[in-house]
């Protein structure tokens, strides 16, 4: 099992935890869209730290991204094996042609 695995599975075990005792469950608790806007602030976080080129602090915000990235996908019912599945569909295709097939 993968870093990213347990990672998942943890925060689908704290979906239902008393949000006083997990930040993950404080995250859920708020609800789609302050996961997804706490996502988006990571995401600009490593952007700068990319454009900066420090790699341990991007390496850093790059980890925030991940666990902001499954919180979000949690809030909303999807799985990390819902994404990892639709990366294995689009295996092999170019990335062209991926993109021109979902106009």
């Amino acid at each position: 099992m993968s870093a990213l695995d347990r990672l998942a599975a943890t925060i689908a075990a704290r979906k239902g935890a008393d949000p006083d005792s997990s930040w993950t469950a404080r995250l859920l608790a708020r609800g789609p869209e302050k996961c997804a806007e706490k996502f988006g602030e990571e995401a600009v976080e490593a952007i700068i730290e990319a454009v900066r080129g420090d790699s341990e602090r991007l390496t850093a915000e790059a980890a925030d991204v991940l666990y902001h990235l499954l919180v979000m996908l949690a809030a909303r019912d999807v799985t990390l094996a819902d994404v990892e599945a639709e990366l294995a569909r689009r295996e092999g295709l170019s990335g062209l042609d991926e993109k021109a097939a979902r106009g």
